[in-house]
């Protein structure tokens, strides 16, 4: 649950949007003031231990690999990236946990998340970790301080994909993280990932459900997912099912200069379009590799 509050956050270039979606998996990233030092509160040592206890998940009980890092380059970077897995996303731990055992812990990585998980006793705990509200501002002051912005511009649209279209990548129109990385001053670094869409089977993001129920007036709620998993089989988010042992590939692309490739006032959407393009590519070469789903 945790990943998935935290992972689905996404940049936009609509300003304010309202959280979209399941309330708990996904918002788009609000202008407004960012929270004072929130980048700052980064616990090196707390992180490490973390990554220690979530590790066993990771390469155990999913089988995960991350490929590519040999090319991620040094500083501030946003990694854009596909996000598959529903509730119990697992894009964002499969990722640190690569890269923490790649880089060690001097350079933070940072995920953009719902203001849901900073509430309660447990809100230190994840500023600690890495976990930063999802704002331009401080998606812009984490790049600037040299750390790794992880952002799946797709959010709740992307994570909840039905299992007949899981390998194809769609960001539904957003295109906001490009002018985050413009701005900030730092490369995107494309990040694809197969096999979390495989944890269960999705049949429908469940908008028409959710606007049947009204849910997106009364609620905000435009997406009502429809699944079928163990061992309740099937579900509408209740109840909640248990992510099969599914096999996940990461694969971390070469990094893009925007303004060295798209010169000094780039086409937002062509680089969209060119960012949208490799990660397809990269997916298509993960997906003949698979031999069997959750296998892999």
């Amino acid at each position: 649950m945790v990943s998935s509050l935290a992972g689905s956050a996404s940049i936009t270039a609509k300003p304010a949007l309202k959280p979209q979606g399941n309330a708990l998996n996904a918002t788009d990233i609000e202008p407004g003031d960012p929270s004072p030092n929130e980048t700052s509160k980064w616990d090196p040592g707390l992180t490490e231990r973390v990554m220690g206890w979530l590790r066993p998940l990771i390469k155990g009980y999913h089988r995960a690999e991350v490929r590519g890092l040999e090319s991620f380059p040094p500083g501030g970077a946003l990694v854009v990236a596909n996000h598959s897995g529903g509730l119990f996303a697992m894009d964002v731990p499969v990722f640190a946990t690569g890269f923490y055992e790649q880089f060690g812990y001097e350079r933070p990585v940072y995920t953009l998340s719902h203001d849901v998980i900073f509430t309660g006793p447990t809100g230190e705990f994840f500023r600690r970790t890495g976990f930063i509200r999802a704002s331009h501002e401080n998606a812009d002051e984490a790049l600037r301080s040299g750390g790794v912005v992880v952002v799946f511009p797709g959010g709740d649209y992307d994570v909840y994909r039905p299992t007949l279209t899981e390998n194809v990548i769609d960001f539904d129109g957003r295109t906001g993280y490009v002018r985050a990385a413009i701005n900030a001053g730092v490369p995107i670094v494309p990040a694809v990932a197969i096999g979390g869409q495989e944890s269960q089977l999705y049949l429908s993001r469940g908008m028409g459900l959710a606007k049947a129920l009204r849910l997106d007036k009364l609620m905000r709620v435009k997406i009502l997912p429809i699944s079928v998993g163990f061992p309740f089989g099937l579900s509408a988010v209740l109840p909640v099912n248990v992510p099969l042992p599914t096999k996940i590939v990461m694969q971390v692309l070469e990094p893009i200069d925007v303004l060295s490739q798209f010169g000094e006032e780039p086409d937002i959407d062509a680089v969209d379009a060119h960012v949208r393009r490799v990660m397809q590519k990269a997916l298509d070469g993960l997906a003949k590799e698979r031999r069997f789903p959750v296998i892999g």
